[in-house]
Parts: structure tokens; sequence; C-alpha cells
């Protein structure tokens, strides 16, 4: 198991400190990092949390997924790896020059 969590639901409120605060509870926490919306400053809803082994992860994923925080019901579980994006939508060349 990965150090690096997931943590989803949550709310617009939250913040990087909020959730250092909350997951100190479980360990040692690394690193903290909510995902930001590049055109609107907010909050995506989600981010990620670094504990610094498998055990504290583990631990955590126990004592906080589904609990309450800041008005709703976090998920928390292990970060998965990033999927590679495919851009594009492979229909090939359809423009004005084709015929």
């Amino acid at each position: 198991m990965e150090k690096k969590l997931y943590v989803g639901s949550l709310s617009y409120d939250t913040t990087e400190d909020t959730l250092k605060d909350l997951f100190a509870q479980a360990g040692t926490v690394d690193s903290v990092a909510i995902i930001i919306d590049k055109i609107s400053g907010r909050s995506k809803g989600f981010g990620f949390v670094e504990m610094s082994s498998e055990d504290e992860a583990k631990k955590a994923i126990e004592m906080f997924n589904g609990k309450d925080l800041d008005g709703r019901s976090i998920v928390v579980n292990e970060a998965k790896p990033m999927e590679k994006r495919s851009f594009g939508g492979g229909g090939g060349s359809r423009n004005r020059f084709d015929r």
C-alpha cells in the first residue's frame, strides 16, 4: 500500500491546515494538498494526504473514511496512480480541405 491517500467529498470550506490537523491524529503527515480549480480558484472537493508510513496510512483510512468533516462525510482511500489521458477525438482529419 502507498502512503499517499485520496481524500474526497471535501467541503469547499475545508483547508489544508484542517486536513493536516485531522490526519495528524493517525500519525505523522508528510504533505497535504487540496486540488484547486484554476479558473474559479475554489477547491475541487478532493485532495491528497501523504502519511509517513504505510501503517499510519492504513490507520488514517480506518479512522476517517466516512467521518464527518465540515459538514460532509469524507471518503478516504489509497491514492491510485494518475492514468494517462489521451487528448483528441480520434476521428481523423475533418476539415474543409478534405475531399
